[in-house]
């Protein structure tokens, strides 16, 4: 049986088992949107595609899925580009669908062409870099091997952004339905069984987890550092075992939180240059060996690689990337492999033998003190100005103590205030770090499975993606946005002041009537100058399934005590 190329894109897409996909319609696309107009897909409505793509990594990150976006050429593809950069930082599946012009009409001029072809821009060129596989496809005599390239990728473990731009007079074009039939559209993983267990271990592997074991009975002072990874392996409840078997604290990179509840005895907070600093002083004057799982010691991970870090110590680096294993710090011991089957591993052997637990002081004694003498000394990171945010994460901790998700622009006060277990999903604006991330990635998770959502975002960021409000509305997702009112880009001022000499320029704004703005999207608005207001807020405001715009007012000369060094 034949179909149009169009409709086997569709089918091909429900056997990868998307159910959604964010975009926006355009000419050259339409005979995709018209083969979704009887799939069980959900096509969702964005107001900007910029808002598409972060939708589709909202979605991607909440579920684990793949996410989807669609657009038209041109415009319409190029407006798609720095949330797909985000997404291939983070290597998140994301399958870009995108229109073209017909290929007849290549290098002719056509309206919003994107061939390449006669000065006309370069689509495909322009996605190059930031995913990790893209095709125009101009011919279907190719097209089974294309998709089986599409899915080796998006079902990988290690896996990213694919492209697949799709020539307006190719759509139509009739092709065999039993092409798919060919494609594989499963994750294929030989290497372990269902229950994560590894099915064989191989001699190198079994001498380097007798490696990894005499250095942790060899040390005294262990400190683990959980990262991304172990959050994509699904390893957390077994980094909690180990750190709890051996009594080995745990710091996290920002895109780690929550690896372990951060409520625990354990737990040393984040580890970051715009941390509270816990975790940096310990492994600094306390541990003799380093366990890396799954954390790529970027700048803010690193203190700007920083030597003094890890420079004296022991160091295992876990990791499925063998990209990431020395590249920054030389380990003693590399291990190229999934984290959960790693530690699997680990905890089988441990069970085995007798090693004593380590002893160490108390952990919260530990960062009280820090905490104390910080203070007493003017460098506490947030400082009395900053009393109304932190009050404010103290009721969200409580109040909320699980079954919340929390997408976070502003970071450095979730980093620090918010606690996060393995009963509440935090997922920081890491990346590219793009500003007007938090609030349609949110309203993309929501789409997956809608829970009590938080996007949380500075002034600046809040107004180059506040459209997507309406996106919410729209569908019915419910949302808090907390948004941090200092009419400043407050990073941009701050280091205007720490470098600069105080030379303002371009770091101040007028905000608008953030009540009005609220109203006119038809949403809820609490304005927050004062804890008496956290009372209400927390008392009296539907946070399950209202939408929210809670203005939080913050002054813009106030700012966190770090350095960012640019």
């Amino acid at each position: 049986m034949k179909v149009p190329v169009s409709e086997l894109i569709v089918k091909y897409m429900e056997r990868l088992g998307i159910e959604t996909i964010f975009g926006m319609p355009g000419a050259h696309i339409l005979p995709v949107y018209d083969s979704l107009y009887h799939s069980p897909i959900q096509s969702v409505l964005a107001k900007h595609e910029q808002g598409a793509a972060f939708m589709a990594c909202g979605y991607n990150r909440a579920s684990g899925k793949i996410g989807a976006c669609i657009t038209t050429a041109g415009p319409g593809a190029t407006n798609l580009i720095t949330g797909i950069a985000n997404a291939y930082a983070d290597k998140q599946a994301i399958l870009i669908i995108t229109g073209e012009t017909p290929t007849y009409i290549f290098g002719k001029g056509g309206l919003q062409e994107s061939s390449g072809e006669g000065g006309s821009i370069n689509q495909c060129a322009l996605f190059d870099s930031i995913t990790r596989y893209s095709r125009v496809i101009e011919r279907t005599d190719y097209l089974e091997n294309v998709l089986n390239q599409t899915s080796k990728i998006l079902l990988s473990k290690n896996s990213g952004p694919v492209l697949l731009s799709l020539p307006f007079n190719v759509q139509k074009e009739m092709v065999e339905h039993d092409i798919l039939d060919k494609v594989f559209s499963r994750q294929q993983n030989a290497a372990s069984k269902p229950n994560g267990s590894s099915t064989t271990v191989s001699i190198n592997s079994s001498q380097q987890i007798n490696h990894f074991i005499d250095l942790l009975r060899d040390s005294k002072q262990p400190v683990i550092i959980s990262g991304y990874g172990c959050l994509k392996a699904g390893a957390q409840a077994l980094v909690s075992e180990l750190s709890q078997t051996l009594n080995i604290p745990v710091t996290s990179s920002l895109k780690g939180k929550g690896t372990i509840n951060e409520c625990s005895e354990l737990s040393l907070g984040s580890l970051g240059v715009t941390s509270s600093g816990y975790a940096f002083d310990y492994i600094i004057n306390k541990s003799d060996l380093v366990v890396v799982l799954g954390a790529s010691f970027n700048e803010r991970t690193s203190y700007l690689w920083n030597d003094k870090l890890l420079g004296d110590k022991n160091v295992v680096q876990v990791d499925i990337d063998d990209e990431q294993l020395n590249k920054v710090y030389q380990a003693d011991l590399c291990i190229h492999g999934d984290i959960k089957q790693t530690l699997n591993d680990v905890l089988q052997k441990l069970s085995q033998q007798s090693i004593e637990k380590k002893q160490l002081e108390d952990i919260s004694a530990y960062k009280n003190r820090l905490e104390s003498k910080a203070a007493s000394e003017g460098n506490a990171i947030f400082q009395a100005e900053f009393s109304l945010v932190k009050a404010f994460f103290e009721k969200m901790n409580t109040s909320f103590p699980e079954g919340i998700s929390v997408f976070d622009d502003n970071i450095i006060f979730a980093q620090n205030l918010l606690q996060v277990s393995s009963r509440n999903n935090f997922y920081p604006n890491a990346g590219i770090s793009s500003l007007g991330h938090a609030i349609p990635a949110a309203i993309g998770a929501q789409f997956a499975e809608q829970t009590t959502m938080f996007a949380i975002i500075g002034d600046g960021g809040f107004q180059m993606c506040c459209m997507e409000i309406m996106t919410a509305v729209n569908y019915n997702k419910p949302l808090n946005i907390i948004l941090f009112n200092n009419s400043s880009m407050g990073l941009i001022r701050k280091n205007q002041i720490q470098s600069y000499d105080k030379r303002f320029i371009d770091c101040d704004f007028s905000n608008p009537d953030y009540k009005k703005l609220a109203e006119s999207f038809g949403i809820n608005h609490a304005l927050i100058e004062n804890e008496e207001n956290l009372d209400t807020l927390f008392n009296e405001l539907d946070m399950s399934q209202g939408i929210n715009l809670i203005e939080i007012i913050i002054d813009k000369n106030a700012f966190p005590n770090y350095s960012s060094r640019r």
